[in-house]
C-alpha cells in the first residue's frame, strides 16, 4: 500500500513537474512575444504623436501667416504655445470650444488629416470666410471656387452631402448670397461633431495635451 502510495505520489509529482515546466515555457514564450509587442506599441505611439506634431506645426504656421497679414501688431509667438492641460480639457465640453481655439482648431485639422477627411474642416472654414465676404464680386467668385473645390462631382476635396443639396447649391451660386452653402455647412458641422470630434477626444494626441506634463511647446518657429 505504501509502495502504491509512493508510485502515485511520484506520478503526481511528475505530472506537476511537467505542467510547471510546460507552463514555464509558455510563460517565457509569452513574455518573449509580449515585450516586442509592447515595444512596437510604444514606437507606434511615439510615431503617431511625432506625426501629429509635424502636421500641427504646419497648420499653426499657415494660420499665423494668415493672421500676420491681418494684424502686424500681433506678437510672433502669440497664441501658438501649447495650451495648458486645463485649457485643452475645455475643448471636450463643446465642439465650438475646440473650433474657437487656434491651437485646438489646428490640432483638429491635423487629426482629420490623419483620418483622410480634412476636406470637412476645410469646407467649414471656407464657408465661414465666405459668410464674412462683403463685396458682391468676391462673393460670386468665392462661391464658384467653393463649389469647384468641394461640391461638384469628382471635386478635388469633395464632401459627403446628398445629391439634392448639391443641386440646390449649383442653382444658388448663379446669384450668390451669404446663405448659398448654409445647408451643406450644417451637414458637415454635424458630421464632424458627431463622428470626428468624439474620436479626436479619445486620440493619443489629445490625451497627451490633457496630461499635466507637457510634451513640448509648439510655436510658429518650430
Amino acid at each position: 500500500r505504501a509502495r502504491g502510495g509512493r508510485i502515485r505520489s511520484v506520478g503526481m509529482q511528475s505530472a506537476v513537474f511537467l505542467a510547471v515546466r510546460h507552463g514555464g515555457r509558455m510563460e517565457r514564450g509569452g513574455r518573449r512575444r509580449s515585450e516586442p509587442e509592447e515595444a512596437d506599441k510604444g514606437r507606434m505611439k511615439r510615431t503617431i504623436i511625432k506625426d501629429w506634431k509635424t502636421r500641427l506645426s504646419y497648420f499653426l504656421q499657415n494660420s499665423s501667416s494668415s493672421n500676420k497679414r491681418k494684424s502686424k501688431k500681433a506678437g510672433k509667438h502669440r497664441n501658438y504655445f501649447r495650451p495648458s492641460p486645463e485649457e485643452a480639457q475645455l475643448w471636450s465640453e463643446a465642439f465650438d470650444e475646440l473650433l474657437a481655439n487656434k491651437y485646438g482648431l489646428a490640432a483638429f485639422r491635423a487629426f482629420l488629416k490623419s483620418e483622410f477627411c480634412e476636406e470637412n474642416i476645410e469646407f467649414w472654414l471656407a464657408c465661414e470666410d465666405f459668410k464674412k465676404t462683403k463685396s458682391p464680386q468676391k462673393l460670386t467668385s468665392k462661391a464658384k471656387k467653393i463649389y469647384n473645390d468641394f461640391i461638384e462631382k469628382e471635386a478635388p476635396k469633395e464632401i459627403n452631402i446628398d445629391f439634392q443639396t448639391k443641386n440646390m447649391i449649383a442653382q444658388n451660386i448663379q446669384e450668390a448670397t451669404h446663405t448659398c452653402f448654409s445647408a451643406a455647412q450644417k451637414r458637415v458641422y454635424s458630421l464632424m461633431e458627431n463622428n470626428s470630434y468624439p474620436r479626436f477626444l479619445e486620440s493619443e494626441f489629445y490625451q497627451e495635451l490633457c496630461k499635466k506634463t507637457p510634451i513640448s511647446r509648439i510655436t510658429q518657429g518650430t
